[in-house]
């Protein structure tokens, strides 16, 4: 037996890894020439090339790519912020809305209080309610009529804006308006096919037209009017009863329209949604007097209601006769009142049956 194999496996192991055997390596073809010349000049060092033969310098090391900066937190939380920074339609309940919005002032100053911007909005309707027409609207309108002629009037403004009128229920009188300070000249006046006080079904006789909705031709002929934008003012008054979609339709169509747009309506319709942002309801409190309840507005209600002094435009024996009118009217109210009270207790008390003849007398004067 040959034990120079068991003396091998006694032998100790080295430690380490073992070394490898080189392979095997065939010869391959020998160069000769210029391909011999590439291959030396590859192997060799950069710096011992030629200056028309060296290397490209190694490339620079990456650099970190941070990310653009983002902007700054703002430092107040959205609610903390005004609700008309955040949009112009936005106002807290208990405060006035519209204060980035354009507003033409009144002219009243206790009436400015309490509308939202401090004056007649603009791109928006506004209503006013009135028992009927020749209270005094007119008044009330005509410094924010004469601001707004003269804004377009004055030099570098627009030049073809006016004043135009809907379906107003009377004629205008030049020198009432003169008084005022309005310009009739720069005014249009604008009427239906069914004037005011003719019958609707009178009116429907005369031609197929007429079947349409009353002043239909005059709801369309205002709507665009303020679609157009070349309008300073509106002034409408509209048949009764309107559908809450024209009154829609106006309100949207008021959104174009940069100045103030006036609507008058019957007083019965305060009962009645609209969509108008501002509605106004007017009562006489006298000949240069006018009696103003907020019913809308772009902010809280307000309970209280207001009475606004208007520019006399009647002379001093017109204003006397008024005057006296006003004070028997009151008379009256106040016999009125007696009578009734007396009518209640005249079957217990002989006096008030006395009180009730003597009333009635004095009534029928």
């Amino acid at each position: 037996m040959n034990l120079s194999l068991f003396d091998d496996l006694a032998a100790p192991v080295p430690e380490g890894p073992r070394p490898l055997r080189p392979l095997p390596v065939k010869p391959g073809p020998r160069l000769s020439g210029a391909a011999a010349q590439s291959w030396q000049l590859e192997l060799a060092a950069p710096d011992a090339l030629p200056p028309g033969l060296a290397t490209p310098a190694s490339p620079p090391p990456a650099q970190a790519i941070l990310p653009p900066a983002l902007p700054a937190p703002e430092d107040t939380h959205p609610a903390q912020r005004a609700p008309e920074d955040l949009h112009p339609a936005l106002w807290r309940a208990d405060q006035l809305g519209g204060g980035l919005h354009v507003v033409t002032a009144s002219g009243f100053a206790p009436l400015d209080a309490v509308l939202p911007g401090g004056g007649w909005p603009h791109r928006v309707l506004t209503e006013l309610l009135l028992p009927h027409p020749g209270l005094g609207e007119l008044r009330l309108l005509a410094p924010a009529l004469a601001a707004v002629s003269r804004s377009f009037s004055s030099p570098g403004a627009a030049g073809s804006h006016c004043v135009m009128l809907f379906d107003p229920p009377a004629g205008l009188y030049g020198s009432a308006l003169a008084q005022l300070g309005l310009d009739a000249r720069h005014w249009l006046v604008v009427r239906g096919r069914v004037p005011h006080g003719r019958p609707a079904a009178a009116a429907a006789r005369q031609g197929p037209l007429r079947q349409l909705l009353p002043n239909a031709d005059v709801l369309w002929a205002l709507e665009q009017a303020l679609k157009s934008g070349h309008v300073g003012a509106v002034l409408a008054w509209l048949p009764a009863p309107l559908k809450a979609d024209a009154v829609r339709r106006l309100q949207l169509a008021a959104q174009a329209h940069d100045g103030p747009a006036f609507v008058f309506r019957e007083i019965e319709a305060r009962h009645r949604p609209s969509a108008a942002p501002l509605r106004l309801l007017l009562q006489s409190a006298g000949a240069d007097a006018l009696q103003l309840q907020v019913l809308k507005r772009r902010g809280p209600p307000l309970l209280q209601g207001l009475q606004l002094a208007l520019p006399p435009v009647l002379g001093g024996s017109a204003q006397e006769r008024a005057q006296m009118r006003q004070a028997a009217l009151a008379q009256v109210q106040v016999r009125r009142a007696a009578f009734a009270q007396a009518l209640d207790h005249r079957d217990d008390d002989p006096q008030a049956q006395a009180l009730t003849a003597a009333l009635a007398g004095g009534a029928g004067r």
